[in-house]
Parts: C-alpha cells; sequence; structure tokens
C-alpha cells in the first residue's frame, strides 16, 4: 500500500480550495494544478486517450483486455476541496498502527478524534490513518478517491493478464460548490455508467442522494448616519437575522434531522446595513419537498415585507441536483455489478443513501446512471477529517473487480 500512500499525500498537500462566488470554470486557478499532474501521470502509467480540457476536466483509458466488445464504465472524482475551511498548507500526519485511542491533532490542541464520535476508528486497530494537523482539511474529499482510481488503473496497466474491458478514468472540478459536471462531456467519456469514488468507511454503495436547491435571501436597508438614523434608517442585518430566526428551529434543520428528513441550512451571512444576504442549502429526498421549502422561506419573506415596508427582501431559488434514485433504474447493471464487486472484493455490500450529493447524482440526471463508492473519507470539510489507507486499499480492490464483473457483458 505505500504506492497508495504516496500517491494520497502527494494529492492532499496541494491546496485545490473551490470558490463558490468565482464565475471562472473552474472557480479557482489553483484546481488545475492537481489537474495537469494527474494528466502527466496517466500518460507516465500508460493510459491512452488522455486529455485535458480548459475547464480542468482530465480523461484517460485503461484499454480492454479483452478481445470481444465489452462495455465501457468510468471511475471520476473530482480534485476540488470544500470552501467551509482553510486548506492551503496541509500538513498531513501518518499515525501507523494505530492504537485504538482518541487522535489528538499537535496543530490546535482543540481538535481531538474521539473514538466516540468515531466509531468507524474501532474496527481499525493496527492500521494506518491519516489526518490533518488540526488547522486545515486533509482533503480526503475527494483527494482519496482520486488517488484510488489511479492506483486501480496502475494495478490493471500492470496486470494485463486482468480481463477487463475499457474503463474511463475522468477527474473533475468545482464538485463541493455544484459546478462538478461543467466542462464534461459525456459523448466524449463513452461509458454505460460510472462510479463515483466519494464515499466514507468501506463496502458502501450510494444509491440515493438529497434533492438539492440553493436560496439566497438579499435583503435591501436604508442605510444613513446612526445619529440621524430615527425614520430613516432600516437596517438589512436586523431583518436578515428576523428572517433567519423565524426559520424552523426545533425540525427541518441539520441539527434536529437523519435518514431520510429533508431540511434547511443557511450556512453563510454576509452584508451590512444597507444589504445583507444569506444562503441557504434545501435539501429532501423527496424532490417536490424543495418546493414546499422554498414556500416556506418565501411567505416568512413576505411577512417581513409587511413590517419592513421600506426594506426589499427577496428568495431567489437555484437548482442544484436531483435524487440519483430513479435516474439508476435506468442502467441496472451499474449497481448490480459493484454489489459483485463488492463481494469479490471480501465485504458485504451495504445499499445506502447520501445526506448531500455527489457528481453522480448530476450525471445521472444527464443520462450516465452513476452510484457512489466508498473510499474510506471520514469527517469531510472539517480539520478533524481523516482517512484509512486500508478502507481505500479496499476501495482500490473493488475497483479491480468492477472492471472484470463488467469484462463479460458485450456492448
Amino acid at each position: 500500500m505505500s504506492s497508495l500512500l504516496d500517491r494520497f499525500l502527494r494529492y492532499v498537500r496541494l491546496d485545490t480550495q473551490a470558490d463558490e462566488t468565482s464565475a471562472t470554470h473552474p472557480s479557482t486557478a489553483r484546481q488545475l494544478e492537481l489537474s495537469r499532474m494527474l494528466a502527466r501521470e496517466c500518460e507516465e502509467m500508460g493510459l491512452s486517450d488522455v486529455s485535458i480540457n480548459e475547464a480542468g476536466v482530465v480523461m484517460a483509458t485503461v484499454p480492454a483486455t479483452v478481445r470481444h466488445r465489452a462495455p465501457t464504465i468510468a471511475w471520476l472524482a473530482h480534485v476540488d476541496t470544500s470552501p467551509e475551511y482553510k486548506a492551503s498548507g496541509v500538513d498531513p500526519i501518518v499515525h501507523r498502527n494505530y492504537d485504538g485511542g482518541d487522535i489528538k491533532l499537535p496543530g490546535d490542541p482543540n481538535q481531538v478524534i474521539r473514538v466516540m464520535d468515531n466509531p468507524a476508528l474501532t474496527t481499525l486497530i493496527g492500521g494506518t490513518i491519516i489526518t490533518t494537523d488540526g488547522t486545515t482539511l486533509l482533503g480526503a474529499d475527494d483527494k482519496a478517491g482520486v488517488a484510488v482510481i489511479m492506483e486501480a488503473a496502475r494495478h490493471l496497466i500492470r496486470h494485463r493478464d486482468i480481463a477487463t474491458g475499457p474503463v474511463r478514468l475522468c477527474f473533475t472540478c468545482d464538485e463541493e460548490i455544484g459546478r462538478g459536471t461543467y466542462g464534461l462531456d459525456l459523448k466524449a467519456l463513452g461509458a454505460v455508467c460510472g462510479y463515483t469514488l466519494d464515499g466514507d468507511t468501506q463496502g458502501k454503495i450510494d444509491t440515493e442522494t438529497f434533492s438539492a436547491d440553493q436560496a439566497v435571501v438579499t435583503v435591501r436597508g436604508v442605510n444613513t448616519h446612526p445619529s440621524i438614523g430615527k425614520g430613516v434608517m432600516v437596517n438589512a442585518i436586523r431583518i436578515l437575522s428576523q428572517f433567519l430566526a423565524r426559520m424552523p428551529a426545533d425540525r427541518l434543520s441539520p441539527e434536529t434531522t437523519d435518514g431520510r428528513d429533508g431540511f434547511m441550512h443557511p450556512y453563510h451571512v454576509e452584508g451590512g446595513v444597507a444589504q445583507s444576504s444569506a444562503r441557504i442549502i434545501l435539501r429532501d429526498f423527496d424532490t417536490p419537498k424543495l418546493a414546499e421549502y422554498a414556500g416556506l422561506l418565501e411567505s416568512i419573506a413576505d411577512g417581513l415585507r409587511k413590517e419592513h415596508p421600506k426594506a426589499r427582501i427577496e428568495v431567489a431559488i437555484k437548482k442544484q441536483y436531483r435524487n440519483m434514485g430513479d435516474g439508476l433504474k435506468k442502467e441496472p447493471r451499474a449497481v448490480a455489478k459493484a454489489v459483485e464487486a463488492t463481494r469479490a472484493a471480501g465485504m458485504d455490500p451495504e445499499l445506502t443513501i447520501i445526506r448531500g450529493g455527489t457528481d453522480g447524482a448530476l450525471l445521472t440526471e444527464m443520462g450516465l446512471p452513476t452510484p457512489n463508492l466508498s473510499t474510506g473519507e471520514h469527517n469531510p470539510h472539517s480539520p478533524r477529517e481523516w482517512t484509512s489507507l486500508e478502507e481505500m486499499q479496499k476501495a482500490v480492490d473493488v475497483l479491480v473487480q468492477l472492471a472484470i464483473a463488467w469484462s463479460s457483458e458485450r456492448a
């Protein structure tokens, strides 16, 4: 597993953080550094059809070894990391022969990965755990997936006696801000189905995601010097605060829901007296409920408009992605082969749902059925992010078996 570990550590040291306020594609130029590195490594590995476009999308092919025309499948991962926490200066720490205790992160004494909060650690005693120093993201989401795909491709290229059909590798940018399929040409990809490598633990096959919209609430007030503010000032900060306070707190929030329950989550606030705004994500497995959540936000805004007639309050809704469950029915072999491959890799497959989204949701909606597979990433978007080298290796094993499972099919 040394090659896999070295590869992962090389990738996470690069800052590839996305920026949802940017209008460029990719949203940050720094993502292109990893995209270019991957393109070079694919060429050096001996993969065919290696390409990289202006949006940072990298594609390459592991050629088939079977003589018949087998279906092409795709493995996908994203190079960007979340904008929700610092991602520069990543200093990964390798904890070998993990002893089963809490893991203190030396860069910040307040950051401790506790076993009681991370029960998966109890199954990984004696293994290798990789963490941050507690001051940045690790970037296992999704550089664990990137490393797993590259290592699986390396294995297939080095063992041409393994029977496989063609496998397309695809690395995208800006998944974390909902733009992961920008610049991705499905016709050029040429696959019957895809598999995103962007999940936790091992043995899981994600077959449903949330459906997702984003709401942006903007309050425009009237600013003036506070000494003459009486009857003139309309404080957008106060009105936006009232809006957020009227959103349900005992229900429909991430803090109070789990399983298949949906939520509305304000995650970013900015502005001043003249104008303030909040970004809110709307999530539910039942897509029509998103319209209900949008209606609830609009009703809160309407009430505040009546209370503050001098203010302008707008609620703008933007579609993000949809539950991939329905789309996977178009290619039932996608999940069936993943189940077969997981068993062949020595694990009991578990069909699961994601309280979030992956590029697979967007790809499935675009017409490429794409379930999501485990890679061993834990605590994403947090300085307490960690991954397991053994779980990553299991993901490599699953991909190799997946290529084998599809090799007997006819295109």
